[in-house]
């Protein structure tokens, strides 16, 4: 059988035309959104062809997750750099540790398909679990509970697991507000919650 017009297509940077075209379906859908034939159909090209750059859909998902990933660190990283800082070394860190919460909360509410790709799992049975230290956005919150220590806002003791805690209460937050009963929350209320669940974080790992 003769090769379709499609099988012939050339395209200058394919797999990257690919990746962006499944970021954008997980961008307005989730990663659910995303199905290897559809993206090959939004770039032009035979699914035989997207299948050359990207042997499954798993690997397709993995590519985007890190892609969301990647914009919910750039967040995180504008928000430190949008205020100044503070010159008390102790009050700076904590004004770090609130941005990167507020910046996280925001993204999951903005940016609600990219959010959830960040988190879907793209782990075969036989993988091994992945090293926390994997993720940017844990090691950002980790280096900031090092400068409370370092400040003496926080004590070792209550260092140990705090980036776990701090994460885990923000994500809690952050998918109740998404998926959960308080995405009914007003906006005003919203901002208040995320503020008290920050300041209750802080209050807790000072006096652990």
């Amino acid at each position: 059988m003769p090769m379709s017009r499609r099988d012939h297509y050339h395209h200058g940077d394919l797999y990257n035309a690919l990746a962006d075209a499944a970021t954008a379906l997980a961008s307005a859908g989730g990663p659910d959104a995303i199905v290897l034939r559809e993206v090959a159909r939004r770039v032009g090209v035979s699914a035989t062809a997207a299948y050359r750059h990207f042997a499954s859909h798993t690997d397709l998902l993995r590519v985007v997750k890190e892609r969301a990933q990647g914009m919910l660190v750039d967040a995180m990283r504008v928000a430190l750099s949008s205020e100044p800082p503070v010159p008390d070394p102790g009050d700076d860190a904590e004004r770090r540790l609130r941005a990167l919460g507020r910046a996280y909360v925001a993204f999951a509410l903005e940016h609600r398909g990219l959010f959830r790709a960040c988190f879907c799992d793209t782990h075969r049975l036989d993988d091994d679990v992945p090293d926390l230290g994997e993720f940017e956005a844990y090691r950002m919150v980790a280096q900031t509970l090092d400068e409370l220590v370092v400040a003496g806002r926080l004590s070792p003791q209550g260092r140990v697991c705090g980036e776990v805690v701090a994460w885990a209460s923000v994500h809690g937050l952050a998918m109740l507000l998404l998926d959960g009963p308080l995405r009914a929350l007003p906006d005003d209320a919203r901002d208040i919650a995320v503020e008290r669940t920050l300041d209750v974080i802080i209050a807790g790992l000072r006096t652990t």
